[in-house]
């Protein structure tokens, strides 16, 4: 479809980054959608359960699932994500209003765009659809 996005794609990740981000962040980088910038995730994947009833009919969540993979690793929990791209948004320069993934995101994108343009397919003639 004309309208559908064709661009190419970039994933910002730092170490805060956790949970479902970093099961987000893993699932593009193996599907090969893009370039993951920034630094490697914090490494809690584990999924949680809301199973465990209490008493007074509370819920306890407690961390029980991890995820794997594939080839039969487990994945992410106790190490993280490692971007294809390290860069790290240093305090300072964070504190005066730059964002140094952020740069390198537009400038990955802009060498992309470059290299490997995309367009939108020529629209076909329209048909005759009238009565005769």
């Amino acid at each position: 479809m004309q309208y559908a996005f064709r661009g190419h794609l970039v994933v910002l990740c730092d170490e805060r980054t956790g949970s479902d981000g970093e099961a987000f962040t893993e699932g593009f980088k193996r599907l090969g959608l893009g370039k993951v910038i920034g630094t490697r995730t914090w490494g809690g994947e584990i999924w949680l359960s809301f199973d465990n009833w209490l008493v007074d009919k509370g819920i306890a969540s407690a961390a029980e699932y991890g995820v794997y993979g594939p080839e039969g690793k487990w994945l992410i929990e106790g190490h993280g994500v490692d971007p294809d791209l390290v860069v790290d948004n240093l305090p300072h320069a964070t504190y005066q209003g730059e964002d140094a993934q952020l740069k390198a995101a537009v400038t990955q994108l802009q060498e992309q765009i470059r290299l490997q343009p995309v367009s939108v397919p020529p629209a076909p003639p329209h048909p005759d659809k009238s009565f005769k």
